[in-house]
């Protein structure tokens, strides 16, 4: 539990430092528990998802980083491999393919990178999923987009 603690508070530094350099993220611990994150990142530009910011909520393991953090998004989104209930993310580096070189930083890089790059094979929203595997790009896009529009971006006035 040490050796996780001494890695957060190294990625913390990081990301205080680093702020400015990705723009497309913002990293933010619990004031009260450093297993306890949540992020906002943008929707990637050329995507369903452009103009959104989305709440991911990091829970972090104690073994972190021999373990991955669980991550789940706070923030509706209609996507093959989100479960639109739960926001449990479908990637292979939050399962199987973790390696101690991923911060929290790069998941979040990961998951923007899997936002503009769905992978309907393995869907957790079988409705987006099918979509994207029946070839109906048009209407795939067309509910990412309305529910980025209610869910993810500011509402005016």
């Amino acid at each position: 539990m040490k050796a996780s603690r001494a890695r957060l508070f190294k990625e913390y530094k990081e990301v205080q430092r680093e702020k400015a350099a990705d723009p497309d993220i913002q990293l933010v611990c619990d004031d009260s528990n450093i297993f306890k994150w949540t992020a906002l990142i943008k929707g990637p530009s050329e995507t369903p998802y452009e103009g959104g910011v989305f709440q991911l909520a990091f829970a972090v393991p104690e073994q972190y980083p021999l373990q991955p953090p669980q991550v789940r998004f706070l923030t509706k989104i209609f996507h093959p491999n989100v479960h639109f209930k739960t926001g449990e993310i479908c990637l292979d580096i939050l399962k199987n393919a973790w390696s101690p070189a991923w911060t929290l930083q790069s998941v979040c890089r990961a998951i923007i990178a899997l936002m503009a790059h769905p992978e309907p094979d393995s869907p957790l929203n079988c409705d987006s999923g099918n979509l994207l595997r029946s070839g109906d790009i048009r209407g795939y896009q067309s509910m990412a987009r309305m529910y980025t529009r209610l869910a993810a971006m500011p509402k005016k006035g």
